[in-house]
């Protein structure tokens, strides 16, 4: 029998490999998985730092999301209330005494009790800003629109102890002094959400940082301003109208805090540079990839952030740190206090106070400049960045132009080496790999000694691509089955797909090695495998070079691995013998075993004989020539062992049928190698995989998106987390891969008959109540994936016998749009009291919805404009809709014009479909001079214009003012939930023809 057992624990046999390879990987999956989906713990003590309560943070944050505060809501104004005294309460507890700076609106007395009249008076300013106004343009879609809103941000600047004195933002000349922080969050939600997370957190971390600078002794030494915005959630307008205060000149390098989950990590989502990136760095938990910033640079994330508009319209730079799961929670009402927890609030807070601090104790010039002529901050340029983070505790910053480096060097000089090497090899006369035959002597006088160099050499690429075919075939068949498996059942899939493509691939690799065995069959895999990762190198350098992306880091390192763990297969070719020696052992230990003296001379007629007989079966004996009756040459020779305790080791101590030259070959480097291979690119593409795969999982029901992507991108996950297998997979015991073909076959079961959505993953579908005010007839529209919408709108009773219309998105013909005749809205009950004796009149009246929204439309044929005026009762949002593109708009009335600001055009070029407005107060009559655009064949007319003016209604707090949507939080399934289609709950439109 061959020999297949050692006991040296390091030896490249079954048992071993197989226990130490299974052990490694369990290990760290286990360990990613756990890093991945546990939150670090918070403090035990309710104090951990100088000025931060955690206690006091759970506190406001459960009062902050106790109820839907979005823009235009009546909470809105408590939270703002409430988040004035929280300052007023901190400045007042630390003794700091205070400025109140451009004071409008109700708050501004509670403030002004907090004041001390001391010496340290105007160590903090407090902005309770009711003067901004901004417009710009939203061109995120196709139509782009209009944007004009009224600050009602808090900013809060906290002196720096090297900022310069007195209120510098008062002075008529651009601010050139030392640069200041800016630490941002917003506090409203949106209307179908609590905003815990989104941004409540956020929002709470800002009090404690305020709490925590203005404690004795942590003074910050640069300027800190902690921006409480308002708007976020509708077109960013806090972050514009933050633009257009004066503060915003002195600060240079910012911190968002943000939600696009429900709880979690807070995650680095994206960094203007390497520079600052540095800073984050020093956060006690950091977590992050520079692939999520890739995805917002490539705009292959939808959505959008305050960080673009600090970024974009004032040339700041900084870091956005946000949430990123669930997303099933997201926007929702399961987006509150219960469903996320301390851990994650100080995994935030944490991360924050450390990179505030880093970011303020900065004494370098590094973020220094002044306002440009284009009215954004001329800074000096960063470096593009990469960096990541290890299990959540380490983080590797370098830059872009680093990796690049380190790319071109390892695609040109691994390369060159290993030409170099098996130059060398040749030359020593050691270069098995290839090598068929070689003779004694000469052909004409001795029978060929046969090296089997080439055998094994295609099983890699043949096992690789059939494993990879019929993974992508899972995704293929997934998506044609069950597509949304993926939202509530991830890890499922993961392990269908690694189970599936392990025990495919083990079966093609070992069946071949059990068949025809090689001692080459490691190297050959590593030689495909280096080849396959040279490959992605070099689109990862060309992505660095000219798209300016550094995701592909990991294939950076996963290509080095490689590269060194091939150079150690190379390096052990030096351990054999000459291939002249090897055959004159072979030739010498064949006449002894034949017993007798056989000159090379007399056997020349018999090699072309045998050789040919020996072909005919797969057990072949290695001397070509041999006595056939004794079996292969690898077998005589453990008789040769057993029987003569002189032969010859070199010849003897091959694994199994493995060629007899490889008797030479070192036992211990495989564990090396799989150390090289495995550990390291494990844990980078693993946690990459994670990530991606929880921050894009339960996107598909927000938009309708194909999933086939998703699964198509685990299939490509899969191969880059098993392939370091591979080189060492024909030495696993059966065991392994039998256990994972009935893990393969469960998981694709379960994934097939599964239902997609739960309890903890629920199916997101949007709603939208719109009203004719001139007829009163409303529709109630719900949007979602249309076999899921269906069933949700069957457990409606408003629904019951009514007929419901559906349309196709036109983004994904999966998704529909539902609307019927439900529940009438009560967003204006008729005991209303508005500040105007009209409202009272038109009261009396008992003109029902007609008194909502009063409008007037006058216009100008000789300037091609039209003068509207309108009025919306107990709303605060209202906006024009437009059949044609206009080309300008005004206010010609005081006191709400944007003064011009070249950051901020009012209209597009190619003209805007809409104007919409947010005003800081309720009730406003709108009057809004409105330029038609002229086309591009002829001259426009302003009469006969279409359009709709259309105010929104969005407080889902006052019980009966929405009952469509309360039936819908009530009746739908608990697999469900519901989100916001628009930006008003209730929007109600009066058409219009100039």
């Amino acid at each position: 029998m061959p020999r297949t057992r050692s006991w040296n624990p390091l030896a490249f046999y079954p048992i071993q490999v197989t226990f130490f390879a299974s052990l490694a990987y369990i290990a760290l999956f286990t360990l990613l998985i756990w890093s991945f989906e546990i939150v670090p713990p918070a403090p035990s003590t309710a104090t951990p730092v100088a000025g931060v309560n955690l206690t006091e943070t759970w506190l406001d944050l459960s009062f902050i999301s106790d109820g839907y505060h979005p823009i235009d809501s009546r909470r809105n104004g408590v939270v703002k209330a409430f988040l004035l005294d929280r300052v007023r309460e901190v400045l007042g507890r630390n003794e700091v005494g205070f400025d109140v700076v451009n004071t409008v609106g109700k708050g501004a007395e509670s403030l002004m009790k907090g004041k001390k009249e001391k010496e340290k008076d105007k160590a903090v300013s407090v902005f309770v800003d009711g003067v901004s106004n901004v417009t710009f343009v939203d061109d995120f879609r196709q139509q782009p629109w209009s944007c004009y809103g009224e600050s009602e941000n808090i900013i809060v600047y906290i002196r720096g102890s090297n900022d310069d004195d007195g209120k510098w933002w008062e002075s008529d000349r651009p601010y050139n002094g030392p640069a200041g922080v800016l630490v941002n969050a917003h506090y409203d939600s949106v209307s179908s959400g609590f905003g815990a997370t989104d941004d409540g957190v956020g929002v709470v971390t800002l009090l404690q940082l305020l709490s925590h600078f203005t404690t004795d002794g942590h003074q910050p030494e640069r300027g800190l301003v902690l921006l409480f915005n308002n708007g976020e959630e509708n077109a960013l307008y806090g972050a514009h109208e933050f633009l257009r205060h004066p503060l915003s000149q002195f600060t240079h390098t910012f911190l968002n805090l943000e939600g696009a989950g429900a709880g979690g990590r807070a995650t680095l989502f994206r960094s203007t540079d390497t520079q600052v990136t540095r800073f984050y760095a020093k956060s006690p938990r950091p977590y992050g990839t520079v692939v999520s910033g890739d995805g917002f640079k490539r705009r292959l994330i939808g959505s959008g952030t305050d960080y673009s508009v600090f970024v974009d319209n004032n040339g700041m730079r900084g870091l956005d740190v946000a949430f990123f799961t669930p997303r099933a929670r997201y926007h929702t009402d399961q987006d509150d206090a219960r469903n996320t927890n301390p851990d994650s609030v100080w995994h935030m807070l944490s991360t924050a106070l450390a990179t505030t601090r880093a970011l303020t104790s900065y004494d370098g010039d590094e973020f220094e400049g002044s306002v440009g002529r284009t009215g954004k901050l001329d800074l000096s340029s960063g470096n593009d960045g990469v960096w990541f983070d290890i299990f959540g505790r380490e983080f590797a910053v370098l830059r872009l132009n680093t990796l690049f480096a380190l790319s071109v060097v390892l695609l040109v000089v691994g390369p060159v080496l290993l030409i170099i090497l098996e130059v060398t090899l040749r030359k020593l006369d050691k270069w098995y790999p290839l090598a068929q035959k070689q003779y004694l002597n000469s052909a004409d006088d001795d029978e060929a000694v046969h090296f089997s160099g080439v055998r094994g050499l295609f099983r890699w690429p043949i096992a690789v691509a059939v494993a990879t075919a019929a993974v992508l075939a899972l995704a293929f068949l997934l998506t044609k089955i069950n597509p949304y498996i993926m939202y509530s059942s991830k890890y499922a899939v993961w392990a269908m797909m690694l189970s599936a493509w392990f025990s495919i691939a083990w079966f093609l690799l070992a069946g071949a090695d059990r068949v025809r065995p090689t001692a080459l069959q490691r190297m050959y895999s590593l030689i495909w495998l280096y080849a396959f990762s040279w490959a992605l190198l070099v689109a990862v350098t060309v992505g660095a070079d000219r798209f300016h992306i550094g995701g592909g880091y990991f294939i950076v390192i996963y290509n080095a691995c490689v590269f060194v763990a091939l150079l150690i297969s190379y390096l052990e070719l030096l351990a054999l013998p000459t291939k002249t020696a090897y055959v004159e052992r072979v030739v010498n230990a064949e006449e002894e075993v034949d017993g007798r003296s056989v000159r090379p001379a007399s056997r020349r007629g018999r090699t072309s004989r045998d050789h040919d007989e020996d072909e005919a079966t797969e057990r072949t004996s290695l001397l070509r020539g041999g006595d056939r009756r004794s079996g292969t040459f690898s077998r005589r020779q453990e008789s040769i062992a057993e029987e003569e305790p002189t032969a010859d080791p070199h010849l003897h101590n091959a694994y199994g049928d493995e060629q007899a030259w490889s008797s030479s070959l070192p036992h211990w480097t495989w564990q090396l190698q799989f150390l090289l291979l495995a550990p390291i690119n494990l844990i980078l593409i693993g946690q990459v995989a994670l990530l991606v795969t929880a921050a894009l999982h339960q996107t598909h029901t927000d938009g309708g998106a194909s999933v086939l992507p998703l699964y198509l991108m685990l299939s490509a996950f899969t191969l880059l987390l098993l392939l370091p297998l591979t080189p060492f997979l024909h030495r696993f015991k059966f065991q392994v891969p039998t256990f994972l073909f009935f893990v393969f076959v469960g998981c694709l079961v379960y994934a097939l008959l599964a239902f997609p959505f739960s309890r903890e993953a629920r199916f997101k579908f949007t709603f939208v109540q719109r009203i004719d005010l001139d007829t009163g007839s409303n529709n109630i529209t719900l949007g979602g994936l249309d076999e899921y919408i269906q069933d949700v709108i069957a457990e409606l009773p408003s629904a019951i016998g009514q007929p419901v219309h559906c349309s196709t998105s036109p983004r994904s013909p999966d998704y529909q749009f539902c609307s019927w005749s439900g529940l009438e809205p009560n967003v204006v009950p008729d005991d209303y009291d508005s500040t105007t004796k009209k409202d009272k009149k038109d009261k009396k009246k008992s003109l029902g919805t007609k008194s909502w929204l009063q409008s007037n439309i006058t216009s100008d044929s000789a300037t091609n404009t039209a003068l509207f005026t309108f009025r919306a009762q107990n709303a605060k949002a209202c906006r024009l809709e437009f059949a044609s593109p206009i080309s300008a708009f005004h206010f010609p009335d005081a006191p709400y014009p944007a003064a011009s600001d070249p950051r901020f055009p009012s209209v597009a070029e190619e003209g805007s479909w809409q104007i919409r407005l947010f005003s800081r107060t309720w009730d406003r009559e709108w009057s809004v001079n409105v330029t038609f655009a002229p086309s591009q064949e002829e001259e426009v007319e302003v009469k006969g214009q279409e359009g709709r003016i259309m105010c929104l209604w969005s407080d889902a707090n006052v019980a009966g003012a929405m009952p469509a949507f309360e039936e819908v939080l009530r009746f739908a399934p608990v697999w469900s939930a519901v989100t916001k289609a628009s930006d008003g709950l209730v929007e109600g439109f009066r058409k219009f023809v100039v």
